[in-house]
């Protein structure tokens, strides 16, 4: 009731309006261009390749919002970007130039954005040629060189668009744009997904039975990421009382939030990326070959003991990465220099390095807590799927995507909303 409530109060307010209605036309925009095919390409043939596709291109399919299936011009999405994304923060902790930008203010987010941009267009045109060039070519009805070339360069502008359109709606709209046109994508699959269910439903493959349980499952989830994504550990600080001059400072206490998931999806994505390898293999080996036999037995969710081996790696990804990637996102010797720069300390704790390990080991304690929540959601809808024989288009990955972006948008609204009565109010 407080999100409507919310809502309502926004849309009342023209500027608020203003930006939420040009989001949108942003996003039907990238829905329409979903629409638009690659020239040269058999979509006959095409369909051959996602009759059994592996979960590496549903995810991808999942991001493009169906585009990816379909070779689009919008077929690579926003994937390049988002890859762009996390190399660059990986590369900021190693190479000390991009630390030093990192820490330049607003001057240096803009130069890290300009080589992000730079490296997603590097990235969108290797796997344009990958896709062409390698795994799609038996797709593709005139292999000349020009034509190639034009698929190649149509698929990287469609993601050079995508990530302009993102600029904007940060610009312009409201919410983060890159991450509005990923939930775009996974929602418009929505529709599709329900037909389907209802359509095998109608045939007999699946029972009542499953779709309750799934339902449930989709519940439980909803509220869970809604609960863990709020979740935070709040770390009291104070700060001392010092005389600047005629002035004093200082003698506050404020919390530092250490969020119970603070590498987001980010673990889930790279641990499916892995796991799908061995089976994107066997795309190029054939599908009579021992590699493909031997993965889709012991690699694969298809395969038994597979599903069983697959999920327990699946879990083990997840948790190393999840720490891995808060490692990068949160550094505990830096929180702790910048307190005592500034005069600040925790109480019961000692300055310094007795603060530096309080705070790896609270943060250490409150991943842990993330990474089972994240293993929890990315596994369970395979053991579903497998017991219940119920194909779950909508996994833990898509709802988590979708449920923390709506949660981050409508906290933007929120802030707004806060911001103009506190102007209304100092006026």
């Amino acid at each position: 009731m407080n999100v409507l409530r919310s809502l309502g109060q926004a849309l009342k307010v023209s500027e608020i309006r203003n930006k939420i209605i040009f989001t949108v036309l942003m996003l039907i925009v990238f829905r329409l261009g979903c629409c638009i095919p690659v020239p040269f390409i058999n979509r006959d043939v095409l369909s051959q390749y996602f009759s059994n596709s592996t979960g590496l291109f549903s995810l991808f399919d999942m991001f493009s919002g169906g585009s990816f299936s379909n070779f689009t011009i919008f077929a690579l999405s926003i994937t390049p970007y988002v890859t762009a994304s996390i190399i660059l923060q990986l590369l900021t902790v190693a190479i000390p130039r991009l630390e030093q930008l990192s820490k330049e203010g607003m001057e240096g987010r803009k130069k890290i954005a300009q080589y992000t941009r730079y490296l997603t267009v590097a990235l969108a045109f290797v796997q344009s040629i990958g896709l062409t060039v390698g795994l799609f070519r038996s797709a593709i009805v005139d292999t000349r060189f020009i034509s190639i070339i034009t698929i190649v360069l149509t698929l990287t502008a469609g993601t050079a668009f995508l990530m302009w359109l993102g600029e904007q709606i940060n610009e312009y709209g409201i919410g983060n744009g890159i991450s509005l046109i990923i939930m775009a994508g996974i929602v418009a699959r929505m529709p599709s997904a329900i037909h389907q269910t209802f359509s095998r439903l109608s045939a007999g493959e699946v029972t009542v039975v499953s779709i309750i349980i799934f339902c449930v499952f989709a519940i439980a989830v909803v509220i869970g990421i809604i609960e863990v994504q709020q979740g935070t550990r709040k770390i009291p600080v104070q700060y001392a009382k010092r005389v600047v001059g005629r002035k004093m400072y200082g003698g506050q206490n404020t919390h530092i939030p250490l969020k119970v998931n603070q590498a987001g999806v980010i673990p889930v994505i790279f641990s499916l990326s892995i796991l799908q390898f061995p089976q994107v293999m066997t795309l190029f080996a054939g599908q009579n070959s021992k590699l493909a036999t031997f993965t889709t037995k012991y690699l694969s969710t298809q395969g038994m003991p597979g599903v069983w081996i697959y999920s327990l790696f699946n879990i083990l990804l997840i948790i190393f990465f999840t720490y891995f990637y808060t490692a990068i996102m949160f550094n505990p010797m830096e929180v702790a220099d910048n307190m005592k720069a500034n005069g600040g300390f925790i109480p019961g704790i000692r300055p310094g390095r007795s603060t530096v390990e309080y705070l790896s080991k609270v943060m250490s304690r409150v991943t842990f807590a993330g990474a089972i929540f994240l293993a929890i959601i990315a596994t369970l809808p395979i053991a579903i799927g497998h017991s219940t024989k119920l194909e779950i288009a909508f996994g833990g990955t898509s709802l988590l995507i979708a449920v923390g972006v709506a949660l981050d948008t409508m906290k933007q609204i929120e802030s707004q909303l806060t911001m103009r009565n506190y102007q209304g109010f100092l006026k």
